[in-house]
């Protein structure tokens, strides 16, 4: 209309703070308490103070998680206690292991020093007109066949397979083939001319270091054979590598159905063999002539060990 200020250049007025919380455009009436309103306007109660919301549990809103999360955190404990079960677990095996492997190489070393073992003059008797090399062949040969009679007996025996009796087993070989072996190793010294001085504990520990290090021992050092007459913790060591090492390729020994009496009689035949050869490859550069020997008889165990089948005497039969 004429006279009229146009829309665009009206001013409207800044209200006053009276105002400000009035409903219309009248006077302005009492002003409104800024808390009452502000009461109002939250969803949730004020606190003490009017400084924020009630700190009770029930006031506050919870956020709910969705399925998926919720079963995430409760695999998450489930599965730590799993590993920590796995790991319990292979600490005890480590442990039986360790226990197992100690518990042999403790009846090894009992046993030691009551294999019987005879001396030069009876190898001689019973294998007459042989020269040492031919001697220790026919020795070798037979504590072969009875570690490879050993190994077919523990495999035949696993040809129907119980886990639980499988540790026996491996034990009852081990042991059976180290009496063998360290019959074979005390003749061979006796073959040789070189037998070790000392009792028959201190001559045992030095076979057992023979055995258990794979070498043959320099008898004529005092140091060499007195250090390893004596049963120390480096010796048990030793033999505790060594018997780990037999079960570990004595495994194949349990395979069922008669396939483990084959492949340990060719295990067992194979090592011995093999043991015998390192230890003659050092005796033989140390050799002492027959004739140069003057040799009391060799002290015999009071409780001899019965070994079965005996090495010497079994190849001494098939031959005849």
């Amino acid at each position: 209309m004429a006279g009229e200020t146009p829309s665009r250049k009206r001013r409207f007025g800044r209200l006053k703070p009276s105002e400000t919380h009035q409903g219309g455009t009248g006077p302005s009436g009492a002003p409104e308490p800024l808390g009452e309103h502000s009461a109002a306007l939250l969803p949730h109660a004020v606190g003490e103070g009017g400084r924020g919301p009630s700190a009770s549990p029930d006031a506050l809103p919870v956020p709910s998680q969705p399925p998926a999360a919720d079963a995430a955190a409760e695999q998450v404990p489930e599965k730590a206690g799993r590993l920590a079960g796995m790991r319990r677990g292979v600490r005890r095996s480590g442990q039986s292991a360790r226990a197992a492997v100690g518990y042999l190489a403790d009846r090894i070393i009992e046993n030691a020093p009551r294999i019987p073992v005879r001396d030069l003059a009876t190898l001689r008797s019973q294998f007459p007109g042989l020269d040492p090399e031919q001697l220790a062949d026919k020795l070798v040969a037979g504590a072969a066949n009875g570690t490879a009679t050993v190994g077919a007996g523990v495999g035949a025996a696993a040809m129907l397979p119980v886990p639980p009796a499988m540790p026996a087993e491996l034990a009852a070989e081990i042991t059976g083939v180290a009496a063998i072996e360290l019959k074979l190793i005390a003749e061979l010294y006796e073959v040789y001319g070189q037998r070790p001085p000392g009792t028959l504990k201190e001559r045992s520990a030095v076979y057992l270091t023979t055995w258990s290090e794979e070498r043959g021992i320099d008898v004529t050092k005092p140091s060499t054979y007195k250090n390893a007459a004596l049963v120390s913790s480096g010796l048990k060591r030793e033999l505790r590598q060594q018997i780990m090492k037999r079960m570990i390729r004595n495994l194949p020994n349990l395979l069922p159905f008669m396939i483990g009496a084959a492949v340990g009689a060719v295990i067992n035949r194979r090592d011995t063999r093999q043991l015998a050869e390192r230890i003659r490859k050092d005796l033989r550069v140390r050799r002492v002539s027959w004739d140069a020997l003057e040799l009391p008889p060799l002290e015999q165990p009071q409780q001899p060990l019965e070994l079965s089948p005996e090495p010497g005497h079994r190849a001494h039969e098939l031959e005849r």
